[in-house]
């Protein structure tokens, strides 16, 4: 048993740093065509504020669309990792943390739903 658990921790260990390392290199190829063509992509000062845009900006290679994209990779990983948690409570049939873990889980989903930028 614990030798399943321990399998469970490195693999949730490998896709944090997976994670971070594909962020990092995303938002760093969005600087490096920023300061290459000294623009963001977009005009004046509009910022895409959602998926949408941020993705049809990254469908053309706009560089704060890439950045934007390397922030949403580092936002999104630790919520993948609570995700498999509820899996790995689930085949430990410990059901008390697999009730925590899910109320965690529904709460981030929520949060980034309801979030709003102005």
């Amino acid at each position: 048993m614990k030798s399943r658990i321990e399998g469970t921790e490195v693999f949730i260990s490998k896709i944090l740093r997976i994670g971070v390392i594909v962020s990092a290199i995303v938002i760093g190829f969005g600087l490096i065509l920023l300061f290459a063509t000294g623009k963001s992509g977009y005009p004046g000062s509009f910022f895409p504020t959602s998926l949408g845009d941020i993705f049809s900006g990254l469908a053309v290679l706009k560089p704060y669309a890439l950045i934007l994209t390397g922030l949403l990779i580092l936002i999104i990983t630790p919520v993948f990792r609570v995700g498999i948690s509820i899996f790995t409570f689930l085949k430990e049939k410990d059901y008390m943390y697999v009730i925590i873990t899910t109320i965690v889980f529904v709460i981030l989903v929520i949060s980034f739903l309801l979030g709003k930028v102005e």
